[in-house]
């Protein structure tokens, strides 16, 4: 598809691409440039009515340099993840039309600018960097005309972009190669495959998470003995049981294994030396109700998993969501005045039972969660083709509601 052309010099593509969460965690790489990982992962890909990045890029011989702004401020374009972007798109688009196919007529000699912003709290242990790149290679990806290679692309910049490239339920697989061409992300199922299961983000804080991703999982490789083992003995067999229980919509599997996953991947942040803390009281809390809930009902109706934050996602079925909310509205009780508790897909009210209040028997923390979203998995990156939704204008630069 040809970009859209803004101005008599530019050309501009925006795109949106949504936040993945992982069932089976990514902690670790084997090479820092490559973003190569030391183990497997497979991830639920949100829908983007809830959480997105939004990114417009745009091309013209007018603009001096390479630009970007994140979330209405101007960063720096020279990051080095940022840059292996770059290039590595304008590679791909040197050596499709070297092959003759010219299938964009935007001039790879161009400097181009980009703005990006999130619907979400950014660097908050909600997949921020994981929507954004994957948003960025997406829109170059249209605008430069490549269509390979962009699961390679996404993950130089962040590892777990790669599975924000596909909706439903996505797989990166860690790959042997030692150049990384076969470390890439795979659908296992379209978003369309499990209607029923719903995911509720309880967002205890939107504050910056203390330790940050990157330097965290460097950390942790060079000091956890349990990341080597967990890497080596136990996610082999755990991407295959996930892939299973998802393929049989066996909520009960696939929630327990969610569940130890998320448990053992803050076990080896703890194991790491000096230790990484990302769940704080609330996030154990959280833990707590989760686990008295499904004793109560003797099965596994909801389930918990942590990224690099301390923010719960929760993983649950139609039929239990409206009763677990409410569960969550009693024992974190948010501000009368604080606005909408719940965001996102509409939940009803439900009304609990004095038993299963004293089954759960945590103590009360009122405003312990801010707000709740509520959505479902989702599909993976798209185009948006109103011009009026574009982040630049016909300048190049951020319109002024950005």
């Amino acid at each position: 598809m040809m970009p859209e052309t803004n101005s008599e010099h530019a050309s501009m593509i925006t795109c949106t691409a949504p936040v993945n969460i992982a069932v089976i965690k990514y902690w670790g790489k084997r090479d820092e440039v490559l973003i190569l990982p030391v183990n497997s992962s497979l991830s639920v890909t949100l829908h983007q009515d809830q959480l997105k990045t939004t990114t417009t890029v745009a091309c013209s011989r007018d603009f001096q340099e390479d630009r970007i702004w994140l979330n209405g401020k101007e960063e720096d374009i020279n990051q080095p993840r940022l840059q292996s972007c770059l290039r590595e798109i304008r590679r791909l688009a040197r050596k499709r039309r070297s092959n003759g196919d010219p299938s964009s007529d935007v001039s790879l000699s161009h400097r181009v600018h980009i703005c990006s912003v999130n619907n979400f709290p950014t660097a908050a242990g909600l997949a921020s960097s994981a929507a954004g790149y994957a948003c960025l290679v997406y829109s170059l990806s249209r605008l430069f005309g490549v269509d390979s290679e962009l699961s390679l692309v996404a993950r130089q910049g962040s590892g777990s972009a790669c599975r924000s490239l596909y909706g439903g339920f996505v797989q990166w697989k860690m790959g042997e190669r030692q150049d990384g061409k076969d470390s890439l992300a795979e659908q296992v199922e379209p978003e369309s495959h499990w209607p029923e299961l719903r995911v509720l983000v309880l967002v205890v804080t939107a504050e910056r998470k203390p330790v940050g991703s990157t330097s965290g999982m460097k950390t942790s490789v060079e000091t956890s003995t349990l990341l080597k083992y967990r890497a080596d003995s136990v996610v082999p067999g755990r991407m295959e049981e996930m892939i299973s229980a998802i393929r049989r919509r066996n909520f009960a599997d696939f929630g327990e294994l969610t569940m130890k996953d998320s448990n053992q991947f803050h076990a080896t942040c703890l194991d790491t030396y000096p230790p990484i803390f990302y769940l704080g009281d609330i996030s154990q809390k959280v833990i707590g109700l989760v686990h008295h809930y499904n004793r109560h009902y003797q099965e596994t109706r909801v389930a918990y998993t942590f990224d690099a934050g301390p923010n719960a996602v929760i993983y649950t079925l139609q039929d239990y969501v409206q009763e677990f909310v409410e569960v969550v509205r009693h024992f974190f009780p948010p501000e009368s005045n604080g606005g909408e508790f719940v965001k996102g897909l509409p939940i009803g009210r439900a009304s609990l039972s004095e038993e299963l209040i004293r089954a759960i028997g945590v103590e009360s923390v009122p405003k312990g969660i801010s707000y709740i979203i509520s959505t479902k998995a989702g599909p993976g990156p798209c185009m948006v083709k109103d011009p009026d939704f574009h982040l630049l204008g016909p300048d190049g630069l951020p319109k002024k509601s950005t």
